[in-house]
């Protein structure tokens, strides 16, 4: 992290000629249990990791912004009058998103100018597009003193993800982007928005295995589960009158109903219904550091995604397969929208390098493609703007 952020300022500092005002920080995330439950107002358990986007901003004269992308070397600016989405460059609607529905919301803001870089893999379902929000949401409040709760700062990040890009994104990613804390794992409701911070052991660690298998049918596939999801409900209401999501459907209510449901839209059903259930009993697991037991409840996770929600690929298959024959590693399962991208396993600390080097060079053996693998402790989240 501290190298991004030496070179966020250096980079900004060579642009502009002068130092920040402000560097932020967000990081991204992995999910341990809980995957297309968001969405369906039920529980997710994600960790922050330590991977990050670093952001350095300064106040500028007019009402121009000017916004610089390391990783992309590129350039954009745009006044605030005229927020308009760019289809040439895509990364720069995360942070345009942002300013609009602030400014739709009533918020102050100026003209700025605006530098970042981040260290999260992209396409791999590591939350890289809600950290890039979080960021940039913090930024702003920070440059221009804005008074913004948490809660509605998180909601708006959604939001310019949701209504901006035009993903259908849940809340999980900007939330944990936001309140992850050092060590621990977040059990989240994702209607309520309550959340509680659980125990992660410490001769633990993540392991976030990177099939190189981009994200390319994840949008489109994931606003077809959601609206599938959506079907159900809108069925199962006619003989359950009072649901509003799979979240108030019970695994005994699902089997009673379910051959009023298309077979596609049940088994879609059923995935959710059970993932709530087993991360209610994952958060159980953890507070007793039953890690063994979280372990077989992320496999149950990935045998339905694969099955049921359909949303797997031969190379996270393989994957997971490959983790859970090795030693030191207690649970496997794809995380993410799916379709590529990365599985997460819990290792033990004192076999984590020797799995990654095994899961490693199995992968490649099996797929001919080299992966990326990263070991993590759980992180903290964005909350507080860095000292310069």
């Amino acid at each position: 992290m501290n190298g991004l952020v030496l070179e966020v300022k250096g980079s900004f500092r060579e642009l502009f000629g002068c130092d920040p005002e402000v560097v932020v920080r967000a990081p991204g995330r992995v999910n341990l249990i809980g995957e297309h439950t968001d969405y369906n107002e039920g529980f997710v358990m994600p960790v922050a990791i330590d991977r990050f986007i670093a952001m350095a901003a300064s106040r500028s004269e007019g009402d121009e912004v000017e916004l610089y992308s390391i990783d992309y070397a590129s350039y954009v600016r745009f006044p605030l009058s005229r927020i308009e989405y760019d289809p040439e460059n895509h990364w720069s609607n995360y942070f345009k998103g942002v300013v609009y529905h602030l400014r739709q919301q009533g918020y102050k803001l100026g003209g700025c100018r605006v530098v970042f870089q981040g260290d999260i893999p992209q396409g791999a379902g590591l939350g890289s597009s809600a950290a890039l929000e979080v960021a940039s949401a913090l930024t702003l409040k920070s440059l221009f003193a804005l008074s913004i709760p948490e809660r509605e700062l998180i909601r708006l990040c959604q939001r310019a993800e949701n209504e901006f890009v035009g993903v259908r994104c849940g809340i999980m990613d900007q939330f944990v982007s936001c309140l992850a804390r050092k060590g621990r794992a977040l059990f989240l409701d994702c209607r309520e928005l309550s959340y509680r911070h659980l125990p992660f052991l410490g001769e633990f660690l993540v392991l976030i295995c990177n099939t190189m298998v981009r994200r390319e049918l994840a949008s489109s596939q994931y606003n077809i589960r959601r609206g599938e999801c959506e079907a159900g409900v809108r069925i199962l209401a006619q003989k359950l009158p009072g649901i509003i999501a799979l979240r108030d459907v019970t695994l005994n209510d699902f089997f009673q109903h379910r051959h009023l449901l298309p077979r596609v839209v049940a088994k879609r059903c059923l995935h959710v219904i059970k993932e709530n259930q087993r991360v209610l009993e994952g958060a159980e697991a953890l507070k007793k550091g039953d890690m063994l037991a979280f372990g077989r409840l992320m496999h149950l996770s990935h045998y339905s995604l694969k099955e049921d929600y359909e949303v797997s690929c031969p190379e996270l298959d393989c994957m997971v397969e490959i983790a859970e024959s090795t030693e030191g590693v207690v649970g496997a399962r794809m995380t993410g929208a799916g379709f590529g991208g990365c599985t997460v396993n819990i290792v033990r600390r004192d076999k984590a390098v020797l799995a990654r080097r095994s899961i490693s060079l199995r992968y490649k053996r099996e797929m001919g493609v080299k992966p990326e693998i990263y070991l993590s402790s759980p992180a903290g989240g964005a909350l507080e703007e860095l000292s310069l």
